[in-house]
């Protein structure tokens, strides 16, 4: 019977001391801060270039337009291979083989009349001087189309830490507008955070036809990338 009334007793006596812990975390003042963003950019050189060309050809049968397709196709990789050396890398992009059918007014049954195959080559590159020549090289072997050309900046390092600092001066300067014009003033940086762009960079992408014909060389300007960063600060009002 005693231990009966006194354990009421005990649950009792610790209910004052979790509500005196409860009350003291709801006393304690929140810390008043200003958060802004800032944007910065560099420039720097492309350092790595990507074209794809392509070959395209027709036939009255499926295998007659492969056929002349892979033939071509092994003459423009021959050619870009022997041009870029041990500078880059050559791949295959798309291949497609597809039907042309006749579609004049009164043709509805859509008949088959030919067939059309296209082979797309993708040339990597960190040689800039040597895209002019590529190109030429792959139209004088037998490419058709030229999809397209990409500069990128692969090592952007430097330029990344430059559009970096930018950023996080118009940060600064943001934050320190914005203190003035409250009122208050700026304490200590208690959070910073700076968000990735996605890589790579690419600064052009060009999609023309291309006519394989007598010409004078293709002249290649890659000319700058601009490399784009965001900093994001947190500062306690004093």
């Amino acid at each position: 019977m005693k231990m009966n009334r006194t354990l009421p007793a005990l649950v009792i006596a610790a209910l004052p001391l979790a509500f005196s812990i409860s009350a003291s975390a709801q006393s304690s003042p929140a810390t008043r801060t200003i958060e802004v963003d800032g944007n910065g950019e560099a420039r720097t050189s492309p350092d790595n270039a990507q074209l794809s060309v392509a070959i395209e050809t027709t036939g009255k049968t499926a295998e007659e337009a492969a056929s002349r397709n892979a033939s071509l196709a092994e003459k423009v990789t021959a050619a870009l291979k022997a041009k870029l050396g041990d500078k880059g890398k050559i791949s295959t992009g798309n291949y497609s083989l597809n039907p042309q059918y006749d579609n004049r007014p009164g043709h509805e049954n859509q008949t088959i009349i030919g067939y059309t195959t296209q082979n797309s080559i993708i040339v990597e590159t960190g040689a800039i001087d040597l895209v002019g020549a590529l190109i030429d090289s792959a139209i004088s072997a037998g490419a058709n189309r030229f999809d397209y050309l990409n500069f990128t900046v692969k090592n952007d390092v430097k330029a990344r830490a430059e559009a970096v600092a930018v950023a996080t001066r118009d940060a600064r300067a943001q934050a320190d507008a914005l203190a003035s014009a409250l009122g208050v003033k700026l304490g200590k940086v208690v959070r910073a955070s700076t968000l990735a762009q996605p890589r790579p960079i690419v600064m052009q992408r060009a999609e023309m036809p291309m006519i394989a014909s007598a010409r004078a060389a293709t002249p290649v300007e890659p000319g700058e990338i601009t490399v784009s960063a965001t900093v994001s600060l947190t500062f306690e009002i004093e």
